[in-house]
C-alpha cells in the first residue's frame, strides 16, 4: 500500500475531482488470473477502505475467483472507463461523474471496485448497458467463471463487510461494489 500524487494518478485525477490524491492509497493485490495462475494488479482506493479491499481480495483468491485483469484506469488512454470495461478490467478509483448524471460517482472518491467488468455488465432502464460488447454476458444464468450472482462467495466477500453490490439494484450493475 502506498499514497499516490497527482502526478500517480495521470488522467484518471484533475483538481476539480471531489477526492485529493493524498486522500488515496495504490494497493498492489495479488489475484488468480484466468489462465489460473496468480498475478499482480492494482487497485486505487480511498484510505479508509485499505484493510477492507486488502481482506477482500485475499478472500478471492484463496476462493479461487478469478479476475481477468487489474489495472489502474490511466492505462487506457484519457483513463476511458468504457475502455477499461471493455478490456474485462477491474479497477476502482477514476473520477468520473455516474453516467447521464451530474453527480459524482463513488469511484470519484475511491469508495467503489468494478470487477470483471465485460462479464458482468452495468444495466440502464433504457435498456442500454455498458460496456457495448457485454451483450452475450446480460444472461445472467451462465456459470462462466469469473461472473458474480446473488450469494455467491465473491459477492459475500464484498457484501459480508458492509460493502453494497449493484446486482441487487432496480437496473443492476452486476460489476459495481461500494462502500459509502
Amino acid at each position: 500500500m502506498q499514497p499516490v500524487t497527482a502526478a500517480d494518478l495521470g488522467t484518471t485525477w484533475r483538481p476539480e475531482c471531489p477526492v485529493q490524491p493524498e486522500q488515496l492509497r495504490r494497493v498492489d493485490l495479488p489475484y488468480r488470473g484466468f489462465d489460473g495462475q496468480i498475478h499482480r494488479g492494482a487497485l486505487v482506493v480511498h484510505e479508509e477502505l485499505v484493510a477492507d479491499v486488502i481482506a477482500i481480495f485475499d478472500d478471492l483468491l484463496r476462493l479461487g475467483y478469478p479476475v481477468e485483469k487489474m489495472r489502474t484506469v490511466d492505462q487506457y488512454p484519457d483513463a476511458d472507463d468504457e475502455a477499461s470495461m471493455e478490456d474485462n478490467n477491474t479497477s476502482a478509483f477514476n473520477c468520473r461523474r455516474i453516467p447521464g448524471s451530474d453527480e459524482w460517482s463513488l469511484h470519484a472518491y475511491g469508495r467503489a471496485i468494478d470487477i470483471n467488468t465485460l462479464i458482468n455488465p452495468c444495466l440502464y432502464v433504457s435498456g442500454y448497458f455498458e460496456p457495448r460488447n457485454a451483450a452475450d454476458y446480460l444472461d445472467r444464468n451462465r456459470t462462466d467463471p469469473g461472473l458474480i450472482h446473488p450469494g455467491d462467495p465473491a459477492e459475500r466477500a464484498f457484501t459480508d463487510r458492509g460493502w453494497q453490490w449493484g446486482g441487487y439494484w432496480k437496473t443492476p450493475d452486476y460489476q459495481h461494489f461500494e462502500h459509502a
